[in-house]
């Protein structure tokens, strides 16, 4: 039976983008793709697939703070993306690498609110630096 205190809060995860901490996001989505090439075989009852290319896209929000992402452009960046719960099993760090942005966020405001920047952006591979394991 799962320890309910083992569950991981979003509410520790960090962004640093080419090493530097980002304070101000608070989300972060990042997922791989896989393409697959249905194959059908002579005499076999069952479709197989072929693994083909891989594609990374994510997305990246939070409060707008600076002008970064606006003077980084489109040139490539990193993410480390870090999950550290006090109560989990340890915490996890994944790198994304070669990451560009989709879109750059020129103005997006509202007279009275927050400004929040949100970040599309692809990437073309990943590593797990620390996973988390049970003990």
């Amino acid at each position: 039976m799962m320890d309910p205190t083992r569950a991981i809060l979003g509410t520790y995860g960090q962004v640093f983008i080419d090493g530097v901490w980002q304070t101000n996001i608070n989300h972060l989505e990042a997922s791989v793709e896989v393409e697959k090439r249905e194959l059908k075989l002579a005499g076999a009852e069952w479709t197989v697939h072929k693994l083909g290319a891989k594609k990374g896209t994510g997305t990246m929000s939070g409060y707008k703070v600076t002008s970064d992402m606006i003077q980084k452009g489109f040139a490539k960046f990193e993410v480390i993306n870090k999950l550290a719960d006090p109560e989990s099993y340890g915490f996890e760090r994944i790198r994304l690498i070669n990451c560009v942005a989709d879109k750059i966020q020129l103005a997006n405001w509202t007279a009275g609110e927050e400004v929040a920047e949100e970040t599309a952006f692809t990437f073309e591979g990943y590593e797990l630096l620390d996973p988390i394991t049970a003990n």
